[in-house]
């Protein structure tokens, strides 16, 4: 069902970037919606209990296309990194459930900007990537945009604050792991094997706080498990189509969707240390996903160029 990378000018049309910038406004819109949602119902229902059914739902979004692909898909060699990924990632979604249900989510949504620059130490401490100045500055502005946002507004960095911090940053060792596992495994795989592992896992924690669902209940797990499945097939078409550096900016509309769910159904008005901050993070994880783009086209170029060079070479010997 997730869509499998496409090559950025296989479709007429619209320009990649376009392309691109069109997917990752839908995922954000998704993703906007999932926490709507997820502030609803935490009003009766447990987060934990919430997050079993997202995942529960949103695997059965996922069964349409493991059955037309064949249970072949699920034949993989590392399976220790996908329940690794799963676990890190359940982490997060459960901090970030809570966090949801304790706080307005514009402001939650501001902060969770912060996932990019949690990225670049996680590259720097496990994965030995050489991290210069300007993008530890930029990760040292981000966090000073975070403690804008909790600060001045009278928040406090108190449970819900912490909690969306702490989701960034499982999110970011998630996302360091994805990038591993999409070496060898497709987006569909990817998701798949999440669902498969977070949808028992989550069920744990959901024993111990569980609250037997009204019939009118299952309509908002449906739009978990749909506004969750739209929000990642979007999110990879939009890095499939384009580079990361051309569709993030697109991303900071997550703030805009929140902010006005966040009015329409709670009442909530994001005040300007809010937009302040985020703008800081977004600013700093822009920055931080560019230098990325940028030195992943430089190493492109040099291989490109050192290929036919070894073929002349040995062409001569």
């Amino acid at each position: 069902m997730t869509a499998e990378p496409q090559q950025k000018n296989s479709q007429p049309g619209l320009s990649a970037p376009m392309r691109g910038a069109l997917w990752m406004v839908l995922a954000a819109a998704s993703f906007a919606a999932l926490t709507t949602v997820i502030r609803e119902v935490s009003g009766s229902m447990h987060p934990f209990e919430l997050a079993f059914f997202r995942n529960l739902f949103g695997l059965l979004f996922m069964l349409p296309w493991l059955f037309k692909s064949g249970f072949k898909v699920l034949k993989t060699e590392r399976l220790p990194m996908h329940v690794f990924r799963s676990s890190i990632g359940l982490v997060a979604m459960l901090s970030w459930f809570v966090a949801v249900s304790m706080m307005p989510i514009a402001e939650a949504t501001a902060l969770s900007f912060t996932t990019p620059l949690f990225a670049t130490v996680g590259a720097a401490l496990f994965l030995g990537e050489t991290v210069r100045v300007r993008r530890w500055a930029a990760t040292v502005a981000g966090l000073i945009g975070a403690l804008v946002i909790v600060r001045p507004a009278g928040i406090d960095i108190g449970l819900g604050a912490g909690l969306v911090l702490l989701a960034s940053a499982c999110m970011s060792m998630a996302a360091l792991s994805i990038k591993s596992l999409s070496r060898t495994e497709t987006p569909s795989m990817i998701v798949l094997f999440m669902g498969l592992i977070m949808t028992p896992m989550s069920l744990v924690p959901a024993l111990f706080n569980w609250t037997t669902p009204q019939p009118v209940d299952y309509l908002w797990f449906v739009a978990l498990g749909l506004f969750a499945t739209i929000g990642q097939i979007a999110l990879a078409r939009a890095f499939a189509s384009a580079d990361v550096s051309a569709v993030l900016p697109f991303d900071f509309s997550r703030l805009i969707f929140a902010a006005i769910l966040g009015y329409l159904f709670f009442a909530e008005s994001p005040d300007i240390w809010t937009w302040l901050g985020a703008a800081i993070i977004f600013s700093a994880a822009l920055y931080t996903a560019h230098r990325e783009s940028r030195q992943a086209r430089l190493f492109r170029s040099v291989q490109a160029n050192l290929v036919p060079a070894v073929v002349e070479k040995n062409s001569t010997d």
